[in-house]
């Protein structure tokens, strides 16, 4: 069986920059108006720089057309130090006072928007910030636009609503969205038609956890990339502390409950950030950002015939990887082109940075 892995975001790198002219309008029914978001959490990209955002407070998915204009030059190093005493400066704040949820670049672009919150907890005040690929702040506003909203059904309450949504992806025109039901089963991806017309139940996922030794149904997938295994979509999650678990995309249905091949175990006492895939030197690669266990980048080679972690394990088992020691505190990541990466760092002394870096 072929182990060669062809990633389905270059697959749509290539269609956004090669044939814009023959895709459909994606912002046809989108209304005009203030989208009433109730917080700003996991965001991506559709084509056409529309940028999906995950109201996780308001239990809904944004699209927004963001009309993004390409800035300086792709070629332009991107280091923009001290991000967050910017953005505390911009929205008139202090650095406590704000949090960084995510980042998602515009392939079409090489803007960088970041979902920001003004204030701390649940109420927090949505913020959506754009980068240009010169590395200038502004804030985008929100107060005439295109865009559409679907919400989600049966989202949790209390503290677990703000596991609603916790990560998302575009792919093959649908929005996969992962993150928890306020079912007993309750782990979730849903595949959500875009443009949005209706959203279903969504797939239970059960994993067996090696570091737990057990299975379980009630963990939230924490972040997730979308690719192909020989020949066939296949989503890879990322679990807290840290079971790495693949499910065929083909395998979601409305109201199904899967179970998930565990094909890696990072290590305890971990909780993975984001991730994207990528091809390098004729491999294919996954670049994970931890919060305690670094920036790991984790061999695909073998993927599609590993055996299965069933039992329990002490420490690591599974795909091999490495943690690269260049990058330390990278909090959030998305792909810019095939070379390159947007690393949201933080430093030794405090605060963030925004930085363009080659994939290793």
């Amino acid at each position: 069986m072929s182990t060669r892995i062809c990633l389905l975001a270059t697959a749509f790198l290539v269609t956004a920059f090669l044939s814009p002219s023959h895709a459909a309008n994606l912002t046809v029914g989108m209304k005009r108006g203030a989208p009433e978001l109730k917080s700003a959490g996991p965001a991506t990209f559709a084509p056409q720089g529309i940028l999906l955002v995950g109201d996780t407070q308001g239990a809904s998915l944004f699209a927004i057309a963001t009309d993004d204009k390409p800035a300086g030059s792709p070629a332009q190093p991107l280091n923009v130090e001290k991000i967050d005493e910017k953005i505390a400066a911009l929205l008139g704040t202090s650095t406590g006072e704000i949090s960084i949820n995510d980042l998602a670049v515009n392939p079409e672009t090489g803007s960088t928007f970041l979902t920001v919150g003004r204030g701390r907890g649940p109420d927090a005040k949505p913020v959506i910030l754009r980068v240009d690929s010169a590395g200038k702040l502004s804030e985008f506003p929100l107060d005439d636009v295109l865009y559409s909203k679907v919400a989600l059904p049966d989202a949790p309450e209390d503290k677990q609503r703000q596991n609603v949504t916790t990560d998302m992806q575009f792919t093959g025109g649908q929005v996969l969205v992962a993150g928890l039901s306020n079912e007993e089963f309750s782990s979730q991806l849903r595949s959500v038609p875009f443009p949005f017309t209706t959203v279903d139940k969504g797939t239970s996922v059960e994993i067996y956890h090696g570091s737990h030794g057990k299975y379980e149904t009630k963990a939230p997938i924490r972040t997730f990339a979308v690719f192909e295994v020989a020949g066939e979509p296949t989503i890879m999650a990322a679990y807290t502390c840290t079971p790495l678990v693949k499910f065929p995309l083909a395998e979601l249905k409305p109201g199904a409950k899967i179970k998930g091949k565990t094909v890696a175990e990072l290590g305890n006492h971990n909780r993975p950030l984001d991730m994207v895939v990528y091809s390098k030197g004729g491999k294919d690669w996954l670049l994970m950002s931890n919060n305690a266990r670094g920036l790991m980048k984790v061999e695909l080679a073998t993927v599609a015939e590993i055996d299965a972690i069933t039992a329990r394990i002490a420490d690591t088992a599974g795909l091999p990887y490495q943690t690269i020691e260049e990058y330390k505190k990278v909090e959030q990541l998305d792909r810019l082109d095939k070379d390159h990466a947007i690393l949201l760092v933080g430093a030794d002394s405090g605060g963030f940075s925004l930085r363009a870096v080659e994939l290793p």
